[in-house]
């Protein structure tokens, strides 16, 4: 168990205060910021308007799940928040945390109310270790935060859930990385001694994929291993550089690890490329590597409908199968069922057109609100709301031919939008004709 700085002696009201950075440190550690003013991207959280900002204005905050994927700041953004309102801070990792270490430090926390306790990687968690939380949270021992870089709507209980808000932190953009190399090599008391400059910053952002440690730590490799020009001591970083060195020192899969989403990135896309000879062998490195076989048909399940929709509206229910199978019969005959699946998947034709449609539904909503619900569409179930004619010029769709009542089923103002576009595909094309056949020109299907 590793905890936090805080139950290190008795308690105190003191809030944690880092110890300072060893300079040996890795350069991300050196990096690490101190202050939220330091904290690089994520403004959604914790800009001027951000909703956390605002929170530490009103000097209150609630428990969290920070999900977002590796090297965006999850473990920094807690340690900033706590350490803004003053409060004592813990810390658990959940690989190596269990029941108990869970409770010693809730029972620690009861003489310091208000502590934050940060847990990483909060989806490794089992259902009871998530149970003992419960109780502390709830009464307000502790402020939990939560870091996750999984679905918490998949990994985390919905008892937890309901009790803590979701945050989704951002991949950072390509500005936000290439100032975060700048002020390394200007800011940083080593890296600043040497002469450096950068030439070319492609092959460092396509590397890291939006993982400030991993550029960072990448950074530190190729300075590190750079032979200063011989006539102006200058180290120049390009593309080639950053690649060659890249090869030599970046690690095999590790599911724990950095690889993890550039496999499951270079995965998802061959399998959207209909390629199912790349998308086996990246499917093989994750196997190979130990990865969690539910991981990988969840992955899938999503796919299915994602790229695949309803220009092959079976992949959807194989990949359901694909996932209710791996999680009963588990490694290593679930590999044998992922194959199939992902061949199935990789060679089916694709159309993303549905999730557009939810896509560009839902930011109309955000964008505009929840408007009315046409009066001939609401529900009558009190003798008051028939009076006012809820229900009332509504057609039954089963009592007219073809089981299909031309109606108006938007709200007002919103009557001919479209959302859904049929992809350009046999099944997809039959949607369309018998959409034309109902609606006419409408929606201009």
């Amino acid at each position: 168990m590793a905890t936090g700085s805080l139950f290190d002696s008795e308690p105190s009201s003191a809030a944690p205060v880092r110890p300072p950075v060893a300079a040996n440190a890795p350069l991300a550690e050196r990096r690490r910021p101190r202050t939220l003013d330091e904290y690089a991207g994520q403004q959604h959280l914790v800009g001027p308007e951000g909703v956390l900002r605002r929170y530490l204005t009103a000097k209150r905050l609630p428990s969290l799940i920070l999900w977002g994927p590796p090297g965006v700041g999850k473990t920094t953004l807690a340690h900033l928040l706590a350490e803004a309102l003053g409060q004592p801070f813990a810390a658990l990792s959940a690989v190596n945390a269990g029941v108990k270490d869970v409770r010693d430090v809730i029972e620690k926390a009861r003489r310091q109310r208000g502590t934050v306790l940060f847990i990483d990687e909060i989806h490794r968690f089992s259902k009871s270790q998530q149970d003992a939380l419960l109780g502390a949270v709830e009464q307000g021992i502790v402020t939990l935060i939560g870091a996750t870089t999984e679905n918490p709507s998949f990994e985390v209980i919905p008892a937890v859930l309901s009790r803590a808000q979701v945050y989704v932190l951002e991949p950072l953009s390509k500005d936000v990385l290439t100032e975060l190399v700048d002020k390394a090599l200007a800011e940083d008391e080593i890296l600043k001694q040497k002469k450096v400059r950068v030439a070319e910053y492609g092959a460092l952002l396509m590397i890291s994929g939006g993982d400030a440690r991993k550029l960072l730590n990448l950074l530190e490799i190729v300075v590190e291993s750079s032979r200063p020009d011989a006539k102006t001591g200058e180290i120049v970083i390009t593309d080639a550089v950053v690649q060659q060195l890249a090869q030599q020192n970046l690690a095999r899969y590790d599911k724990g690890g950095e690889m993890h989403y550039d496999v499951i990135s270079a995965f998802i896309k061959s399998i959207r490329g209909s390629d199912p000879n790349a998308a086996l062998y990246w499917l093989a490195v994750m196997l190979e590597g130990g990865e969690d076989a539910k991981f990988i048909a969840r992955r899938l399940l999503i796919l299915a409908s994602e790229d695949v929709g309803n220009a092959n509206p079976n992949a959807l229910m194989l990949a359901q199968s694909c996932f209710q199978a791996v999680t009963v019969i588990g490694m290593p005959e679930s590999d044998i069922i992922l194959g199939q699946t992902v061949v199935y998947l990789a060679t089916s034709p694709k159309s993303n057109a549905s999730y557009k449609a939810i896509r560009e539904a839902r930011a109309l909503v955000r964008q505009q609100g929840v408007q009315a619900v046409p009066i001939p569409l609401r529900n009558a179930p009190t003798k008051l709301m028939k009076e006012l004619g809820y229900g009332d010029q509504y057609q039954y769709s089963h009592d007219y031919a073809g089981n299909f009542a031309y109606q108006e089923f938007m709200p007002a103002g919103l009557s001919g939008r479209v959302f859904y576009q049929p992809g350009h595909n046999p099944a997809e094309h039959k949607m369309q004709e018998r959409l034309r056949q109902w609606w006419g020109e409408k929606y201009g299907y």
